[in-house]
């Protein structure tokens, strides 16, 4: 009898347990879903392969999360362990049906689990696995085909979750960037799993921080304050994602913070190139964000956000080229939004960073540093940053200093003494001292002064008839000085580009452009790099001109967009106690006219002469 009743008994547990629904999280809206769609990334995963920072490693599908031979830049690791290659896995899985897809995240999963104590890592990282496990986790669980993980799976994940999520809300970062990926992380918990979020406390907190962190790191004029293009980017991501789930999910957000964030949005909008890429200004790679402007538009209303994201195909072209923002520093010239994606591309555009360095330590040393792009290329590019790893030659700080940017170095020094984060001591200081706007005239004016040189350096950009510009440096000092001009090519210019001369002036021709400069100047070539993609770097060309030994010096620049078989235009200068005077002969239709481009302390101006009359 005693054995009959334990075999109903196990008999009724067992029908409990099948009867049991699966647990699962409350599909939330992935605002990186279209980043992580690939297959070659998925299939080398299901082999135990993982590629990071350039760098491919093979460890297995259940491997050793603390002890395995990681390479020398922590970012590998940390990279590895935020699981954003689960959401390939599922978007595989999706596709295929493939159940290697769905058993191998579960494999990494119950691995890292078992291994690896709950705060081990930074908050940071802990917040994009959290989000990243409830992405994949959805994402499987309403595939068509899917039957399920292995038994006790979903508990074990579950369980996991709650204590990572408790841990993070304890243990939030302060303030910037990772603030705001950690309170998106806990807002998206929250939302996928109401059982982590008893009363809603969670929800309504990670609401009423999200506002406060918004408001606190993005400044008036809508630049986040790390003064980064990328990390501008990755924030807003994170409070798109969050303003978007909320509409789906009906949580109302705080007045104040939709008109905030299109703030955020508007830079977003006039940073771009014309390719639609986001320069890597500060610490970042070169990505294309239409995605979120096309998201954005449709959330806020704005046909201008459309347009930028379609290349013109959908919406209102934006009413402004020439903007700034004074508060992060960043001004844009560009000559016009196109009509569709192919003369959307072929407009000039350049962006000048004339702030400072920027909040924490993603700030470059790139005081008056420009950008440039024209007909469907990158002329002038700003190379990125590759690593933040001083392992070895120290990367690092060749990325970060000011010789890799489009400024001039003064004595081979940086314009804010090199840490690998936050500086420490006094900055370089920049601003705009003043811009001028008239038909088809733009010019930009900024200084910089650094702790590290007594010597004053102002740039002028002139932007002429949306055409061309004239970068015009001039560097006082009260004692001599080595002042380098650098400008960085792109790596479609390496072994392309060659110093010629027009007759008048040292010519540097790359493709699609001709960097003139005045006759006092002769440029040289050199061998650098550019990294559009964290820890991946090419070889590409850096244009040097160098006064030595003086103490103040003047370099003219013509940065023309040109065929490879046109005649580079010949550069005239004259330059008196306080006026200037340029002429640009071979400018405007074949080549038949002459630019005239006067200024002094008070007053700019600006005239063309030749065939088809003055202007």
């Amino acid at each position: 009898m005693r054995a009959a009743r334990k075999l109903t008994t196990d008999a009724a547990r067992a029908s409990s347990t099948l009867k049991r629904p699966r647990v699962r999280p409350r599909t939330v809206f992935c605002i990186i879903a279209d980043v992580y769609r690939d297959r070659a990334v998925a299939e080398a995963v299901c082999r135990g392969v993982f590629t990071h920072a350039g760098l491919t490693l093979e460890l297995g599908c259940e491997p050793d999360w603390l002890t395995s031979a990681f390479p020398p830049d922590a970012e590998w690791r940390i990279e590895w362990s935020k699981f954003y290659y689960g959401l390939d896995l599922a978007h595989a899985y999706r596709e295929t049906g493939d159940a290697c897809f769905p058993a191998t995240w579960e494999r990494l999963v119950r691995s890292w689990i078992r291994q690896v104590p709950v705060g081990f890592d930074t908050s940071d990282v802990s917040a994009r696995r959290i989000q990243n496990w409830i992405y994949a986790w959805d994402s499987f669980a309403n595939a068509s085909r899917f039957e399920g993980f292995g038994e006790g799976f979903e508990d074990e994940l579950l369980a996991s979750l709650a204590a990572q999520v408790a841990h993070l809300r304890e243990h939030l970062t302060a303030e910037r960037n990772h603030r705001t990926l950690e309170l998106y992380a806990l807002f998206v918990a929250a939302l996928a799993l109401p059982e982590l979020d008893a009363g809603d406390s969670l929800l309504d907190f990670a609401v009423a921080e999200l506002r406060r962190n918004l408001l606190a790191d993005v400044r008036p004029d809508g630049v986040h304050r790390e003064h980064s293009t990328h990390y501008h980017m990755l924030v807003l991501r994170s409070f798109l994602g969050a303003r978007e789930n909320a509409q789906r999910f009906r949580v109302p957000f705080p007045d104040g913070f939709d008109e905030h964030l299109q703030r955020a949005f508007d830079f977003a909008l006039h940073c771009r190139r014309p390719d639609g890429l986001t320069p890597a200004l500060s610490d970042g790679d070169t990505c294309d964000y239409s995605g979120l402007l096309a998201l954005a538009a449709g959330l806020f209303g704005r046909p201008d956000y459309l347009y930028a994201a379609t290349g013109g195909a959908q919406g209102v072209a934006p009413e402004r080229g020439n903007v700034g923002f004074p508060d992060g520093g960043y001004f844009i010239q560009r000559s016009g939004w196109g009509e569709d994606a192919r003369t959307m591309r072929d407009a000039r555009f350049l962006i000048f960073d004339a702030g400072a360095p920027g909040d924490g330590g993603h700030g470059h040393y790139d005081a008056l540093s420009v950008e440039i792009f024209a007909r469907g290329r990158a002329l002038v590019v700003d190379p990125g940053r590759f690593t933040y790893s001083e392992h070895g030659e120290n990367w690092r700080r060749w990325f970060k200093g000011t010789a890799a940017h489009n400024t001039v170095c003064v004595d081979g020094l940086d314009q804010t003494p090199y840490r690998r984060g936050k500086p420490k001591g006094p900055t370089a200081r920049a601003r705009l001292l003043e811009r001028v706007s008239a038909p088809s005239l733009d010019v930009l004016c900024g200084e910089v002064l650094s702790p590290a040189y007594e010597a004053r350096h102002v740039r002028r950009v002139f932007f002429v008839a949306g055409e061309y510009w004239l970068v015009v440096d001039e560097l006082s000092g009260e004692r001599p000085h080595r002042y380098d001009l650098r400008f960085h090519l792109s790596r479609e210019a390496w072994r392309q580009a060659r110093v010629e001369s027009n007759g008048v002036n040292g010519v540097v021709r790359a493709p699609g452009l001709a960097l003139v400069f005045g006759a006092s100047r002769a440029p040289r070539l050199e061998g650098g790099w550019v990294s559009h993609t964290y820890g991946v770097k090419h070889r590409a060309p850096v244009v040097s001109v160098v006064a030595e030994g003086e103490a103040s010096a003047s370099f003219f620049t013509l940065v023309f967009p040109l065929d490879a078989n046109a005649h580079a235009p010949a550069l005239f200068v004259g330059e008196g106690p306080r006026a200037r005077r340029v002429r640009v002969n071979g400018v405007g239709e074949g080549g038949a006219a002459a630019d005239v481009i006067t200024w002094d302390a008070r007053e700019f101006s600006w005239k063309r002469e030749g065939a088809e009359g003055v202007r």
